[in-house]
């Protein structure tokens, strides 16, 4: 809309100057920072003693007192050289740099004996991490490796407070994703566009707690995927897996009694190294995966079949071959080229793509499932980085990238394609297969596009050895669009009814909202003792219009005042974060951080169903509207705090207990609005709200070779007054009291454990286990018979806990100057049918109704259960 963009101009302009003028952002989470002090064995400093991290042009020389710090390392493990003129020199091997955190390393050189003497140690990951002032977990390629987990969001469920998404119980949605730093969250629902694959991980690190300021547009984590970097050491790996779902419960998976080898295909490559180019390296990864699923039907019919359903005749065509009907692939892939040709700089471009296509199981289907649609997604990123290190006291970083997602849901991508009138409209009949439908195909169309432009600048100094200023800026602008593109309605002609499409009855719109944030922070460090604080001013605009008088929305009331459209205001907000980690003794600390987060609610919630002239026949009534969009929608907020206690029991046992406290305020929900003629109508708006409190306790048992153990547990009350924001109409719809009350969040498990288990011995073997627990979330049980029934109190019931374990073992050999490994994954060992998902409400329990005459279609559809036993087998192939 260029003349609301004119009229909004002078403040777009300003937030942009403001931003560049403090230049800096949050591209900084993928570097972390080296530290500490180089003394002899008496303890006297050594002055302009050097460190140097091999294989890399980065170092520093130790000051008057012996200190020395290294700005901006990637995430990763490096050996550390530690030199000085008439000492035995020391290289500090496999030392770990984690994104966003210091990394403390303290050295002691002794007076050289032999001339060339040197000496070299492992180093050894601190059991507990005393620096951090919240909850943050940070999971290496090593551990990802050797664990059975195949994509970062498996990674992700496995943290202390992650319940399937929701971030210490809040909804889904509240959690930034980021990849090497930059966001690649699609706004219009606030969920990742990427599904990265573990093949390009180097780190994921995920904060459930409180976060800094330099985090903005999340309420409740942030996850940061760091991806992999090619060396000046050429490399080649590729891995190859099959596999298929297993069960013999074919009451509960119909179809499924037989093991396929091929039905799940993984073909994964990487290449990386240097090129010819000077001080150039690169990294590239592809990646082809199929899955046909565990859910099938039977092809009886075909969706052109004819059948009579007057006189009840049917007439199958089909060859009643067993069809998957849940089955997705995946195209998928990374390019990274680094330079470091020009000193104290490097450049960067990369690119990750995703292409995938899926079925999402429909029972109504599943004797003609060739009816059933077919979803598409493409979503990519690409963009250029730059860091310029300006001394050993500061540098900064620009990246400029595109987040482009484009999402189809249709059966065929032209309306006017003829295969949709051939099969006509999905029909079945009530006393013949319980319902199925036994003719014609889905007729849903829809389609969702994002193409982001995103900018960040990051700018780092280190003003004195325990003063480090972090300041910065980030910019997005949306091209968003969705809707359905042109609909297939039902109507006669000469007599005969027929499908006809139409394009002007639903269309696809776009939109172009406007995000910025700027935040300013600091890092204060005394040996242990540290204090991160900082404030982060959030900018964001609609970019539209929306009715002046929501009394008369479409100007259709008599003599009422007029309304006319208006543009959306904008919006802002001030985030104050604050947190601090306090020694205890030398083995133990306390840690407490609070702060104030915010985040726009999904923007398919703001400009959905936002035209507010369909409300012209409102007050005839008699019309369902649904619940109209809001552009104008505030940020949602939440409030956190957090106090925990660190202490290291032994040198490879550690153990962590954290509490927590949220408080929720604006989220979405659904206010009604009451026009001049006394008519009611649904609108989204900032009124609903919940609470989060509890506690996790973790447990890590390392580097006491070759076992590895980690245990966490989350105890946790979610408590608000709807689990959706749609839950409010729904009751109001349904005759229920809509009033606000306090209740159980739906996805509120009260008890949740994760157990991990690594068993790793350097090029022999490696064993891996997951055991996860969680006790049953809520639902709403039904009292009476379908005639007389009523609902109890909203998720006023429990469901059943669950349990599921996921094993992973490896065997490597070296042949003919390669590395090979053979494996196995097991996941869902024990062929757990029920985690958390469907139950009657009657019975609470997904196998059994006390009406089943009204359930009968429901007791026969197996997406009601958790997916079977999954069993693969690969082999890999690594250079030396």
């Amino acid at each position: 809309m260029p003349t609301l963009y004119t009229n909004k101009i002078k403040p777009f302009l300003l937030i942009l100057i403001i931003q560049f003028c403090t230049l800096g952002v949050l591209s900084a989470q993928t570097s972390g920072k080296l530290a500490g002090r180089v003394q002899d064995e008496d303890g006297n400093p050594l002055i302009a003693a050097n460190i140097i991290l091999e294989g890399t042009t980065m170092g520093a020389a130790t000051d008057m007192e012996g200190y020395y710090a290294i700005l901006n390392i990637r995430a990763g493990y490096y050996n550390v050289r530690v030199q000085y003129i008439g000492y035995q020199s020391k290289v500090i091997q496999k030392v770990k740099i984690n994104a966003d955190q210091t990394t403390k390393l303290d050295v002691v050189l002794s007076s050289e004996v032999i001339k060339g003497d040197e000496v070299v140690v492992v180093a050894k990951k601190p059991i507990v991490e005393f620096g951090q002032t919240s909850s943050v977990s940070s999971v290496g390629k090593e551990e990802i490796e050797n664990l059975p987990v195949q994509g970062l969001n498996e990674i992700v469920n496995l943290q202390a407070g992650v319940v399937d998404g929701h971030f210490r119980g809040g909804r889904i949605g509240e959690v930034q994703f980021q990849v090497d730093g930059v966001t690649v969250n699609n706004p219009y629902n606030n969920s990742s566009s990427l599904e990265l694959d573990r093949s390009v991980l180097q780190e994921v690190q995920v904060i459930s707690g409180t976060f800094d300021a330099k985090y903005g547009q999340a309420m409740s984590g942030v996850v940061n995927a760091i991806l992999k970097s090619g060396s000046d050491k050429f490399e080649v790996y590729a891995e190859s897996y099959f596999g298929d779902y297993y069960t013999t419960e074919t009451s509960r998976y119909p179809n499924n009694n037989d093991f396929n080898p091929v039905g799940i295909q993984n073909y994964q490559i990487t290449v990386s190294g240097p090129t010819y180019l000077p001080q150039t390296t690169f990294f590239i990864s592809g990646r082809r995966y199929s899955n046909e699923g565990w859910l099938f039907g039977t092809r009886r019919f075909n969706p052109t079949d004819i059948n009579n359903f007057e006189t009840r005749v049917f007439n199958p065509t089909g060859d009643n071959k067993k069809i998957s009907m849940s089955n997705w692939s995946e195209w998928s892939g990374q390019f990274k080229i680094t330079n470091n040709s020009l000193s104290g700089m490097q450049f960067n471009y990369q690119v990750t793509l995703n292409q995938n296509k899926r079925k999402n199981y429909d029972h109504s289907y599943r004797l003609n499932p060739d009816g059933i649609k077919e979803n598409t997604t493409l979503s990519f990123t690409h963009g250029l980085g730059f860091t310029h290190s300006i001394n050993e006291q500061m540098f900064y970083k620009l990246n400029f990238r595109q987040n482009y997602f484009d999402y189809k849901d249709y059966k065929y991508e032209s309306v006017y394609d003829n295969r949709y009138i051939a099969a006509g409209t999905p029909k079945g009949d009530a006393n013949y297969e319980d319902g199925a439908i036994v003719q014609g195909v889905d007729l849903g169309r829809w389609v969702q596009k994002t193409n982001a432009l995103v900018y960040k600048g990051d700018f780092n100094y280190q003003v004195t050895r325990r003063d480090l200023i972090e300041l910065g800026f980030e910019g997005q602008y949306n091209k968003m669009s969705f809707g359905s593109p042109g609909v297939l309605v039902q109507t006669t002609v000469d007599g005969v009814q027929t499908l006809q499409p139409r394009e002007n009855i639903s269309r696809v719109i776009e939109y172009n909202p406007i995000q910025f944030s700027s935040y300013i922070q600091d890092r204060m460090e005394w040996g242990d003792f540290v204090i991160r604080g900082g404030v982060r001013f959030e900018f964001f605009d609609a970019n539209t219009t929306v009715p002046s008088d929501l009394q008369n929305p479409a100007n259709a009331i008599s003599g009422a005042p007029k309304s006319e459209l208006v543009s959306t205001s904008i919006k802002t907000a001030l985030a104050p974060r604050l947190g601090f980690s306090f020694p205890l003794t030398e083995t133990s600390s306390v840690y407490f951080s609070y702060g104030h987060f915010y985040q726009m609610p999904g923007l398919g919630q703001l400009y959905s169903n936002a035209d507010y002239t369909v409300l012209e026949n409102l007050q005839a009534g008699g019309i369902s509207y649904g619940v109209m969009g809001n552009p104008n929608l505030k940020p949602e907020k939440t409030i956190q705090y957090e106090f925990g206690y660190k202490q290291a029991i032994s040198s490879y046992f550690g153990a962590e207990l954290s509490f927590f406290y949220k408080d929720i305020r604006d989220l979405l929900g659904v206010e009604f609005v009451s026009t001049y003629a006394a008519a009611d109508y649904a609108r989204f708006t900032n009124v609903d709200f919940g609470s989060v409190s509890g506690f996790t306790v973790s447990l890590n048992h390392r580097d006491l070779s070759p076992l590895s153990l980690t245990l966490d547990y989350t105890m946790q009350f979610a408590n608000g007054n709807s689990s959706d924001p749609q839950e409010t109409a729904n009751r109001a719809a349904s005759g229920k009291d809509s009033r606000p009350r306090d209740i159980p969040f739906s996805w509120d498990q009260r008890h949740t454990l994760n157990f991990t288990a690594i068993w790793y011995e350097h090029k022999n073997y490696s064993l891996g286990a997951i055991i996860r627990f969680g006790s049953g979330q809520p639902y709403t049980p039904e009292i009476g018979t379908t005639a007389f029934g009523a609902d109890l109190e909203t998720n006023s019931g429990v469901k059943d806990s669950y349990v599921l374990i996921d094993l992973r073992g490896e065997k490597y050999f070296e042949i003919a100057g390669l590395n090979l490994s053979v494996f196995a994954r097991v996941f869902n060992l024990l062929n757990t049918r029920y985690v958390n998902g469907f139950v009657f409400p009657s019975t609470g329990s997904p196998d059994y109704s006390l009406t089943p005459s009204a359930n009968r279609v429901q007791l026969t559809n197996p997406s009601r259960y958790y997916e079977p036993r999954r069993i693969e087998f690969g082999i890999s192939i690594r250079s030396n």
